[in-house]
């Protein structure tokens, strides 16, 4: 795994005033060794409004769809060379969200149904509740800051089951 990203976090004094409440690495990583994957945990939000201070949002179990009515932001890394029979590095999956992935560096490949595209650093995808995986079919890990924002699905969206 590579080194935790640094996260700066603001909020209030009982005054109002803004001040800077943590800076350092992000508290909280996983590790899935045998996909090659890593998730840096850097915020998640259960709503509105924002508060003055809050408990860590990073804790617990790793959960890839954002709290309900809320908001998750990580950074992912793909690891070449853990591809499955099928060129996957993950799992065929859906969430409930808008998913906005930004790579930060590497390629990384988005696989979906029919498609395949292959995103390079400072390339954006909106991801919109889709079935889809992820492949890192290059020579270097591909980082990858994740902004997932809480939707439901249009009730006239098929649903099928994962491949």
């Amino acid at each position: 795994m590579s080194a935790a990203p640094r996260r700066v976090v603001t909020g209030h004094t009982p005054e109002g005033v803004s001040v800077v409440l943590s800076d350092g690495p992000v508290p909280f990583s996983h590790e899935l060794p045998a996909d090659g994957v890593s998730f840096h945990e850097i915020w998640a939000t259960t709503g509105a409004p924002i508060t003055a201070t809050e408990d860590e949002p990073t804790t617990g179990d790793l959960s890839i769809p954002p709290p309900a009515a809320g908001t998750r932001i990580r950074i992912n890394e793909f690891r070449p060379g853990h591809l499955d029979a099928a060129g996957r590095q993950s799992p065929v999956h859906r969430t409930a969200s808008i998913d906005y992935g930004i790579v930060l560096s590497g390629s990384v490949t988005l696989i979906l149904d029919n498609t395949e595209v292959t995103l390079h650093a400072g390339d954006v995808v909106v991801q919109r509740g889709t079935d889809h995986a992820w492949a890192n079919r290059g020579t270097e890990i591909a980082r990858v800051a994740f902004i997932l924002v809480d939707t439901p699905f249009d009730k006239s969206l098929p649903v099928r089951p994962h491949a």
